[in-house]
């Protein structure tokens, strides 16, 4: 194996970084590419001749130039395996913790919002659950982890659009404002620590990029949680949670 460092003057960004992970995703040559975005710097560890790999480079028009070149032991290669694994379990617990709170909180408040929203958050525990399963394993497995979790969230929207069009058939008592006001916003402190958390993470793994997108999405469903909170209280109407 061999250890090629790169200058890439135009790499300043995490779009570029993505550019050049695309780039050679599938690449059998390429065991790793290791970034350095301040410096503008890319190390490649890979196997064979570094010309074919430069050449691809030159093609990006990122103004890349070879800095060194030379054997290198696979002490080089980064394990991001145990990292993605202790990122993983820490997330997966917020969302079990806040999926219990929700859905406890929900039914106490007869707010349907924290209940779907608890349920949101089981559905992220179990895609959590099944990354876990995909650190360290192929990138075809990996992606059927995602196509999992999106599988998860699309049930759990049908479910929580039946309930909604039920409670308008049939209206139920008012929620509890106040408590459904304090949960969502804890909710919402839970969701905003598991994406930090997750986007921490120096990786370019399917698994992790899409927990990024359903946490992305449920800060969203918090929010809608939180302005529904404050409908009900103007309305006095149970029928918007």
């Amino acid at each position: 194996m061999n250890k090629s460092v790169f200058k890439v003057v135009k790499m300043d960004c995490p779009a570029e970084e993505q550019l050049i992970r695309m780039h050679f995703t599938g690449s059998p040559a390429v065991a790793q590419l290791q970034f350095d975005l301040p410096g503008r710097q890319l190390t490649v560890l890979h196997t064979g001749a570094v010309a074919p790999i430069a050449h691809a480079l030159d093609g990006l028009n990122l103004g890349s130039s070879l800095v060194a070149t030379a054997p290198s032991e696979a002490a080089d290669l980064l394990d991001e395996v145990p990292r993605d694994r202790l990122l993983l379990w820490a997330v997966l617990a917020i969302n079990v913790f806040f999926f219990l709170l929700e859905l406890g909180a929900g039914w106490l408040a007869r707010s349907m919002g924290l209940v779907a929203d608890s349920l949101d958050m089981l559905a992220d525990a179990l895609v959590y659950a099944l990354a876990l399963y995909a650190v360290g394993r192929a990138d075809s497995r990996q992606r059927g982890v995602t196509r999992a979790g999106g599988y998860l969230q699309l049930a759990l929207a049908v479910s929580g659009i039946i309930e909604t069009v039920r409670r308008f058939i049939a209206p139920e008592p008012t929620p509890n404002v106040a408590l459904m006001l304090g949960i969502a916003f804890l909710a919402l402190l839970g969701n905003w620590a598991t994406l930090r958390l997750l986007q921490r993470a120096s990786t370019d793994q399917v698994h992790i990029k899409a927990s990024q997108i359903f946490t992305s999405n449920d800060i969203l469903v918090n929010l809608g949680v939180l302005v529904a909170a404050m409908l009900v209280y103007v309305a006095r109407s149970p029928s918007q949670t």
